[in-house]
This record gives structure tokens, sequence and C-alpha cells, in this order.
């Protein structure tokens, strides 16, 4: 993911004009079923909240394109489950996990409507609650509801946990390494997180 996210970062640094839009991008990939797994949006908006800090990007624009993104994401999401239906399964990345879907599924069955919300803040099963939610028919009303209340809660949160490490370790070991620091961090998590639906994945075959 380094080759995205450092790039991207670099490029939002020097062209602050485009940070709501990228951000807008950002939210999106990671809240929409068929990016998910592929966009490292939670590294992305937590690494620009290090920008925020230190003034290179502006507070207002960037979130809000981020919570348009989020909100827009899960929507997509909704409106493709509730229109296909469980036939999703066989389409990717589905097909290759096939675990996720019904794993997702049984959350909202668990959790019903609240779970769009619940799940916003869980990365492995986040972009794939609004699809489940549009398969089991959720009313469209209730789903606007939590869509947007979580996503008002989700992205800014991301932004200003990287605003305050940025802040704090400005203070402490300087912008420059608390960058790398804070990148670093966000990258062993990741791995971490990969590792851990890997290992999901393989239980479930087994």
């Amino acid at each position: 993911m380094d080759e995205i996210v450092q790039p991207t970062l670099a490029f939002i640094a020097d062209h602050a004009q485009w940070a709501a839009a990228i951000m807008f991008i950002t939210a999106f990939g990671e809240s929409f079923a068929f990016l998910s797994l592929l966009f490292p949006g939670t590294t992305l908006l937590i690494a620009a909240g290090t920008l925020m800090s230190n003034g290179t990007l502006p507070y207002a624009p960037v979130l809000a394109g981020a919570v348009a993104g989020a909100t827009l994401g899960d929507s997509v999401s909704y409106w493709i489950g509730r229109r296909y239906g469980g036939g999703l399964a066989r389409l990717w990345p589905f097909s290759r996990n096939p675990e996720m879907l019904p794993a997702g599924i049984r959350f909202f069955e668990r959790h019903g409507g609240k779970s769009v919300a619940i799940g916003r803040f869980f990365g492995p099963i986040r972009a794939v609650i609004p699809l489940a939610a549009g398969i089991m028919q959720m009313p469209r009303g209730w789903f606007w509801f939590a869509n947007i209340a979580s996503a008002l809660v989700w992205a800014p949160m991301l932004l200003f946990v990287g605003d305050a490490a940025g802040d704090l370790g400005d203070r402490m070991i300087g912008t420059a390494n608390t960058f790398v620091l804070v990148f670093g961090g966000l990258t062993v998590l990741g791995i971490a997180g990969l590792a851990w639906a890997a290992w999901r994945a393989a239980r479930a075959k087994s």
C-alpha cells in the first residue's frame, strides 16, 4: 500500500486545493464493498490528519470530503445489495472470500439496523454491512439515518486521531519523524489486519 499512500499524501501536501476531493475518494473507496479490500482508506485518512495538525491541510474541506465519501460509499453498496441480492456472492471479492458476505449478513441479522452504524467502525466488515443491509431489504429511511450518523463520527474520528498524533509528535520528536512513526504504525496495523483476514478465511475453508 506504500506506493499509493505516500505519493497521495505528497500530492495533497503540495496541492491543498485538491484535499477535499482526494479525501472524498479515499473515504468512498474505504466504504465501498468492491474497493475496500484494495484501498488503504483508513491509513490515508489518519495520515492526512497529521497534515492537518501543522496547517498543511484545511480542516473544513477535508472533513466535508471525507464524510461525503463515506456516506456515498455505503449508499452505493446498499443500493447494489438491494438491487442484486444474494447473487453478489458469485462476484469478486466474495468469490475469493466466500465467508465474507455471509459473515456480514449474520452480523446484520444479529444487530439489525444498528449494524450499519456499528459496522462502520470494524475494518474487516465495514464495507460489507451496507451490502448486507441492502440484501436484507433494510428500510431506506433507517439506512440513511444510520449511514449519515455514523459517517459524521467515523471520518472526523480518523482525521482527528491523526491530527492529535501529529500535534503531539511535532512537540516531542518533530514533524518529519512524526509522519514516519505514524505511517509505520499504520503499516504494521494494516499487515496485521490482512494476516487476521487470511487466518479467518483459512479457518472457514478447513
